[in-house]
């Protein structure tokens, strides 16, 4: 482990944990606050209403993002969506969201440590994060992958509002710590804006044949609608037609891409249209009816993940042709 990357990523990890801690409190205290200011002053009903407004006001951000997704793909005519279905995926990922910022990252970044036994034989797992995360994100991941007995490290990636190219130097150190250990080329699983971390990682060290696979989940690789939205330095690489992101696909030979299996969702409601998720020539997974943080938590995303820790390293060019399919 590089010093410096280690001690500069625990200080970050533990300011977003913390930025974290405050929203979920100020999130629990706002509800509880206007329950006691208002209790026996306004009318029952009015009561639980303003209380209930409190709790899903992230609901109603997410509600915004379905609204767009809607307008994008309602005429996808590969996989329409309806508002049914929408309202179905808006409704879990409200409850997924909450769960996975306001308590995994917030109060339990740190409470399942990496595991790297050298005496398991096993290949690893690299998890990378998204944009405004920490490891916690998968701590489901590392949940399950224990009980597998898979070896698997989880980095936060640091500056959190950075270049994306910052994160470069944390996934360099944790890969030749990964190899060091195990004797093995990782596969690399990264979600939302960590896809393309991976990506320029791969591009600065030139460092294909350090990896063995890597698995990318609702990743914007060419571009994300709401990143037009948002004005930190990161997200202003993601916005569609960027010069980071052109400048990134000039700079990657094609053959890069059969490394790549990419997930991606007509129900995101980060990155649409959904075709963004994709790269030319990867193994391009469709995932049904799943949002932007939930399409990390499938179970099918998950096996095909343990499926390619073990398959042949993909470098045939004949992949370039091969059709996108549904996960399955």
């Amino acid at each position: 482990m590089v010093a410096g990357v280690s001690s500069l990523g625990d200080y970050y990890l533990s300011m977003l944990a913390h930025f974290q801690k405050l929203l979920a409190l100020l999130w629990l205290g706002s509800a509880s606050g206007w329950v006691w200011m208002t209790a026996g002053h306004l009318h029952p009903a009015l009561v639980v209403m303003g209380f209930l407004c409190i709790l899903l006001a992230h609901s109603s951000v997410l509600a915004v993002e379905f609204v767009l997704l809607y307008r994008q793909h309602r005429d996808e005519p590969a996989h329409p969506v309806d508002i049914p279905l929408l309202v179905r995926a808006w409704l879990t990922e409200s409850c997924i969201a909450l769960r996975a910022f306001l308590w995994e990252q917030a109060f339990r970044s740190q409470s399942l440590p990496d595991t790297l036994p050298t005496d398991t034989g096993r290949r690893a797992v690299l998890l990378v994060h998204g944009y405004v995360c920490n490891r916690g994100l998968w701590n489901p991941w590392m949940r399950k992958l224990r009980a597998c007995g898979i070896p698997y490290r989880a980095i936060t990636l640091t500056p959190p509002f950075g270049s994306i190219d910052d994160g470069v130097a944390a996934i360099d150190a944790a890969i030749r710590d990964i190899t060091d250990v195990t004797g093995l080329a990782p596969l690399v699983v990264a979600h939302s804006m960590g896809g393309l971390s991976v990506r320029a990682w791969l591009r600065a060290c030139s460092a294909d044949d350090r990896v063995h696979h890597v698995v990318t989940i609702a990743s914007p690789h060419q571009g994300a609608y709401l990143a037009r939205y948002a004005s930190t330095r990161n997200a202003r690489q993601v916005r569609i037609g960027s010069n980071w992101l052109e400048n990134l696909a000039h700079s990657e030979p094609a053959s890069r891409y059969a490394l790549f299996t990419c997930f991606y969702g007509h129900c995101d409601n980060v990155v649409f249209p959904m075709k963004r998720a994709v790269l030319p020539g990867a193994d391009n997974r469709h995932v049904a009816s799943s949002a932007h943080i939930q399409m990390a938590y499938r179970d099918e995303v998950f096996r095909e993940a343990v499926r390619l820790l073990d398959a042949p390293r993909v470098t045939d060019d004949s992949t370039l042709t091969r059709p996108d399919r549904a996960a399955s």
